[in-house]
């Protein structure tokens, strides 16, 4: 394999394996089924696919360090496997790629947020925050007034 396309199968399985832990991750996914659906009629590879993700996302919330990195070397094996197997064309992986990187942008974008606060008047400032731990609040009590 030449070197432009062993780049892209590394690339593309970095790319992929990002993808995993993202909101993008159910778009991806379609997009993989999409690719793969003509070498694998019977959609074991997603479902070895979901499996890896499963496995990482674990991973993650146990700490080890080396999940991503497995999860990408099973990956970009397979990819590699696709390409000498000539089950997909190296401009096909170039185009999965890129639509794969699109949606990593698109993930990695801040999105616009919009908030509404009902039920009651509000006479200070209102956070909203996922989780907030060890926090105190001090109430300012002003002087009163001396006549």
């Amino acid at each position: 394999m030449d070197s432009e396309l062993a780049a892209l199968t590394a690339s593309g399985a970095t790319t992929l394996v990002s993808l995993m832990v993202t909101d993008s991750w159910t778009h991806a996914r379609e997009l993989l089924q999409r690719f793969l659906s003509r070498s694998d009629p019977g959609n074991s590879t997603i479902t070895d696919l979901d499996a890896a993700r499963a496995r990482l996302l674990a991973s993650q919330s146990t700490g080890h360090p080396h999940g991503a990195r497995d999860t990408v070397e099973q990956w970009e094996a397979y990819l590699r496997h696709l390409l000498e197997a000539r089950a997909v064309s190296g401009a096909e992986l170039r185009e999965l790629l890129t639509s794969l990187q699109r949606l990593q942008s698109e993930a990695a974008r801040p999105g616009t947020v919009h908030n509404n606060i009902n039920g009651g008047v509000q006479h200070g400032p209102v956070i909203q925050s996922g989780r907030i731990t060890r926090l105190t609040i001090h109430a300012h009590h002003p002087n009163p007034s001396q006549d």
